[in-house]
């Protein structure tokens, strides 16, 4: 049984995912069902595509209604523990989200500035994960990310 577990760097946490469901695991990809673990008013589930290779989880957030709240793209690093099928996502705090309307917002760019004065993140991992950013946008800003969605959609059926 595959163990998922979310990492974070500020605050300090490792938080097991126990109850994410993982509807597929190939080819360097997670794509997994949830609901929030704390309550917000505006989603409430979500499907999440963690792209290994590229360093992105790509999270479609949901309303109550079951309609679209928005995309959410956390830049990620990856630890995976081959006797314990265990993962672990770093979650290296700068985001993408893609409103309805098309629009793209970089945040939490200062969290990343943060963690590199407390010396959370090394100058080689800041390195990668704007690295990793640079990357994302530029899938999403030539057209290529919508593969990214369908292959999420496929697996909602």
């Amino acid at each position: 049984m595959t163990d998922l577990y979310r990492k974070r760097l500020i605050p300090s946490e490792c938080i097991h995912l126990k109850d994410d469901r993982i509807i597929q695991n190939k080819n360097g990809a997670i794509i997994t069902k949830w609901t929030t673990l704390h309550p917000k008013a505006e989603f409430s589930h979500g499907i999440s595509y963690y792209c290994i290779k590229n360093g992105w989880k790509i999270s479609q957030f949901y309303k109550p209604d079951n309609s679209l709240a928005y995309i959410y793209c956390d830049i990620i690093d990856t630890e995976y523990d081959a006797d314990t099928d265990t993962y672990i996502f770093t979650d290296l705090l700068v985001d993408v989200i893609i409103e309805n309307n098309g629009m793209v917002r970089v945040v939490d760019l200062d969290e990343l500035a943060d963690a590199c004065c407390m010396q959370a993140l090394s100058s080689e991992m800041l390195s990668i994960t704007l690295h990793r950013l640079n990357s994302l946008l530029t899938i999403i800003y030539n057209g290529e990310f919508r593969q990214y969605i369908e292959q999420m959609d496929s697996c909602l059926n």
